[in-house]
């Protein structure tokens, strides 16, 4: 297990090492050592998944506020998304910044999404799952999100024409 910094403070790449045999292959995606020796969170109060039909599905970007804010730890078992990390934070030298990895089924990469960043993600092929573990539970009145395309952020997405849910459409442009 390797943790690569990006460019957004304290969010991390987790790249496993997949050991293959004749009946598939196995890694780690979770080991309390290796995240309490980088000063990580290691308590999880939820393992929420979303299954996703279509390529082009597009969830995000999400994020709660204090106190309720939230880690995540993303991970793709099934299919492959595009995924983004949203630096929101006001106290942030990154804020407005943001950065987008591959996580799929065949890289078993993972990726450390830190408190009050925005998380989003498209998939990038049909019958694709993301499962990812949370440290908060979700709060509806601390919910927040920002628009996807907003310009603010010029997220480059890799499908144009995305399928979004009524929330996500309808989320506020930001104004810093």
């Amino acid at each position: 297990m390797r943790f690569v910094e990006t460019s957004i403070a304290g969010a991390f790449l987790i790249e496993t090492d997949l050991i293959p045999d004749n009946r598939g292959a196995f890694a780690c995606a979770f080991d309390e050592r290796e995240f309490t020796l980088r000063g990580l969170n290691t308590h999880w109060k939820q393992h929420n998944f979303s299954q996703n039909v279509r390529r082009g599905t597009l969830r995000g970007m999400h994020f709660q506020l204090p106190p309720h804010e939230e880690v995540k730890l993303v991970w793709c078992p099934r299919g492959a998304i595009h995924d983004v990390v949203l630096d929101v934070r006001e106290a942030s030298t990154n804020r407005g910044q943001w950065a987008a990895f591959e996580l799929t089924a065949d890289n078993g990469r993972l990726l450390y999404i830190p408190a009050g960043a925005a998380h989003g993600f498209q998939t990038l092929a049909n019958d694709t799952t993301v499962s990812y573990l949370v440290s908060a539970h979700f709060h509806p009145p601390s919910a927040r999100g920002v628009r996807f395309d907003d310009p603010a952020f010029s997220i480059l997405w890799p499908i144009r024409d995305p399928i979004l849910s009524a929330k996500d459409q309808g989320y506020p442009r930001v104004q810093f």
